[in-house]
């Protein structure tokens, strides 16, 4: 049933499957009574493993939802809060102490009334519901009358109850930025100077690198976010492999970097139905289970469906049955590094000396006695290093420390958003991760706002490290309405894909709000589509989510066309490049040649003849295709004409090393796989192992398209992209489609742990069913759920 199949195939399906009105017989049935649960309710799973909860009220529903998130993820979701939490010791032993401690710096210890205010009138009643439904199914696991997943016998180990408190007290899930980036630039301007960083990274607007007054960057140690690389990290079962710090934060870029996501309203006048439509792709790390999870939660004042985080209530994006919403990165930059003057556990602050709170916790270990640690933190916020010989530490603010950041659970504001005006309230209040909101409506509204929680910088602007002696303090955050919007654009449509969007007219050097964006490769070729299309399609916005062309390739391809090469392999790449369509299919020997040469060793070449110190070389790498491609557009023929022959040549050089000698036959999907193997594969036997890993398959496209598929440069394996696809159809919602990959489940011997996962890699699509006739007609399972006594 679930076979690769094409767009318009997966168009056919949709209209095969909305044929049906009424629930088939081929339904199974259940009945369950739920501790807990205040009144009936149903638990609809269609075929594709998304749950659909019909209940008598939201707090039913919530609950229902964290009930169901722990039955198709417990695992997951333990894990997340456990390491969340810093509470991973506790369940796996001693190894895990350093990554305790380091996540414990980043939870949030302010005051949790404020806390609870953030999220407005509904939003404790949902996350109270939530993690009373997860406990209520823990409990059913401990009693031995739910299954326990495998990955806890694997590790010995026992899922744990949740407190409220638990899933926003965590703020490490969420991404924010810049401070990978600040230490990097500091390492690159002290081994290399400010020329050499603008290799490594694009800034726009373009601006000046400045080094702060009273900063010297080379007192910015390369191990400086140890504890901040650590604490973010995800949890691994396998023994460490030796990096250095250097290693380690550049790893942490290029995978941060890759962290992207895609968006984009139509007006009605643009679509040939005459309602608008919405479609977002957000991309991250993609794995098993994925990141994200659908559901749908109808109830008295309540209905909403759409892709969210497993761990926390309702959905992050997706629609209410009025208006719909959808989500990309925009990158505010909301972190900065602070470097002290010290003296023990005293800093230098405005001509005096702070003592820094020293906060002692009990870190449990499986098989040991308990560890006592010291968590230190300034002014500013955790202390991230500290050296005492040197009389230096480092400590990093970030809103993190801020009352309503909770990653993503801004969203609670939207789930009964009926207009632009709720639309904007709810963009007013949103914190983090920084986001572009695009937003439509079935009266007609579309339109766009930037969100998150600005800090206001007056006297620099956030690309470096600052002395934090009080000459550099946050003056607040932008007040509401501080970031841009637009309603309605006059172009009938707004796509963002983490590009650097800001209105000409915005008063950015004002605001600073930031200055690292993601290249505008995606964007550009998106704009390009969206301009080009009078009359939108459901089907034109799918093929869009999934396209493989490469606006960032015919930069390259503009660079090489006066060139030759008496190189036989040189030349032919030349000619498969000079006539390619920039389309990265799989069989498209060109694309494999562009993405290992652009991607791979372009950057390196043009680094190796530029930068002079090996650190500084060391610590740009290959550096960022767009700041790379930007140097040689402007360096003249003579200068880039050697860089690009070179390169070129050490890419067909690895190219037949991996894929032999006939170049025709080096397509890019031979080399681009999509293969997710989880953690605690490495603890399994090889047979289970071999279950719990989905792939690998084939893939297009790459971080430069539209369909983002980021790939790791030791197997050019896709480790990140669209995790989750929606495209909305705004009035008519029973015609929207979406893809989770590689399925809703994460039991490894689910049919719905890997069913969607073919689907996804060949672009295709299945029904996001809203209306209950809808849902019986898709229906696999409906569950009756009582209150237990």
């Amino acid at each position: 049933m679930f076979r690769s199949v094409g767009l318009g195939a997966t168009v056919g399906l949709a209209l095969a499957v909305g044929a049906h009105a009424e629930e088939t017989t081929a339904v199974r049935r259940e009945a369950a009574a739920v501790k807990g649960l205040a009144q009936p309710a149903e638990l609809v799973v269609d075929r594709w493993g998304v749950p659909h909860i019909y209940a008598r009220s939201a707090r039913d529903a919530f609950f229902l939802q964290g009930w169901n998130a722990a039955r198709d993820r417990l695992w997951q979701i333990d894990l997340w809060r456990k390491r969340g939490l810093g509470r991973l010791s506790a369940s796996f032993g001693p190894a895990y102490v350093k990554q305790d401690r380091a996540a414990r710096l980043f939870l949030y210890r302010g005051d949790m009334a404020a806390e609870w205010a953030a999220y407005g009138p509904d939003g404790r009643e949902a996350v109270e519901a939530f993690a009373a439904g997860i406990n209520a199914y823990v409990a059913e696991v401990r009693a031995g009358r739910r299954p326990l997943p495998v990955e806890f016998g694997l590790t010995e180990s026992a899922p744990e109850d949740w407190s409220p408190e638990d899933v926003l007290r965590i703020r490490s899930h969420a991404l924010v930025s810049n401070v990978a980036s600040e230490v990097a630039r500091a390492r690159t301007i002290c081994a290399g100077g400010v020329e050499a960083d603008a290799l490594r990274r694009r800034l726009e607007p373009a601006r000046k690198v400045r080094v702060p007054a009273g900063l010297d960057p080379c007192d910015v140690p390369e191990d400086v976010l140890a504890d901040y690389l650590l604490g973010t990290a995800s949890v691994s079962f396998e023994a460490p492999r030796p990096a250095s710090a250097g290693a380690k934060l550049a790893q942490h870029i290029d995978a941060t970097s890759a962290e992207g996501s895609n968006n984009w309203v139509i007006a009605p006048e643009r679509t040939a139905t005459g309602r608008p439509i919405l479609a977002n792709d957000p991309h991250r790390a993609v794995g098993t289970p994925s990141l994200r999870y659908i559901a749908h939660l109808d109830a008295p004042g309540l209905s909403i469906i759409g892709a969210g985080e497993p761990a926390l209530p309702g959905v992050s994006l997706g629609h209410n049955g009025h208006a719909a919403f959808g989500l990309t990165i925009f990158y505010i930059d909301q972190e900065d590094l602070y470097v002290y003057e010290t003296r023990g556990d005293r800093y230098r602050y405005r001509g005096g000396w702070e003592p820094m709170r020293v906060v002692r916790e009990t870190i449990e270990v499986k098989g040991e006695a308990p560890r006592e640690v010291e968590l230190r933190f300034t002014r500013h916020g955790p202390v991230l290093k500290q050296d005492d010989a040197r009389g230096r530490a480092f400590a990093l603010r970030t809103v993190w420390n801020e009352p309503g950041l909770s990653g993503y659970f801004g969203s609670a504001r939207l789930w009964r958003a009926k207009s632009w005006d709720d639309f904007q309230a709810a963009r007013d209040r949103w914190g983090a991760p920084p986001l572009n909101l695009v937003y439509a409506d079935a009266s007609g509204d579309i339109g766009w706002s930037a969100a998150g929680r600005t800090p206001r910088r007056p006297n620099w602007d956030g690309l470096m490290p600052v002395p934090g002696d009080g000459r550099y303090e946050w003056r607040g955050f932008l007040q509401d309405g501080g970031l841009p919007a637009v309603r309605n654009p006059k172009a009938g449509f707004f796509a963002t894909a983490n590009e650097m969007n800001v209105p000409k007219d915005y008063p950015m050097a004002e605001r600073k709000l930031g200055f690292e964006w993601a290249d505008r490769t995606r964007a550009a070729r998106i704009h390009e589509v969206l301009a080009a299309t009078a009359k939108a399609t459901l089907a034109d916005s799918m093929a869009l989510q999934t396209d493989t062309v490469s606006a960032q390739a015919r930069r390259a391809q503009a660079l090489i066309a006066p060139l030759a090469s008496d190189d036989p392999d040189v030349a032919r790449a030349l000619a498969l490049l000079k006539a390619w369509d920039a389309d990265e299919r799989l069989d498209s020997p060109a694309a494999a040649i562009y993405e290992a040469w652009v991607v791979k060793h372009l950057g390196r070449e043009v680094v190796a003849g530029n930068v002079a110190s090996e650190e500084a070389r060391r610590l740009i790498g290959a550096g960022s295709p767009d700041a790379i491609l930007l140097w040689l557009e402007n360096a003249s023929p003579a200068v880039r004409a050697p860089l690009l022959l070179a390169s070129l040549k050490a890419a067909t050089t690895e190219l037949r090393a991996r894929l032999g000698p006939d170049m025709t036959a080096w397509t890019w999907g031979r080399l681009h796989r999509a293969k997710f193997v989880p953690a605690a594969a490495a603890l399994a036997d090889p047979q289970l192992a071999d279950q719990m890993t989905v792939g690998a398959l084939q893939v297009p496209g790459s971080a430069s398209t539209p369909r983002a598929a980021s790939w790791r440069a030791i197997d050019f394996q896709q480790t990140a992209g669209a995790s989750v696809r929606l495209v909305l159809d705004v009035g008519a919602w029973d015609n929207s489609m979406a893809i989770n990959t590689p399925g809703q489940s994460g039991d490894p011997f689910s049919p719905h742990y890997r069913d969607l996962f073919p689907l996804w890699a060949a672009g295709a699509y299945v029904p996001l069913r809203f209306s209950r006739a809808a849902v019986m007609g898709d229906a696999e399972t409906v569950m009756s759920l009582t209150p237990a006594p």
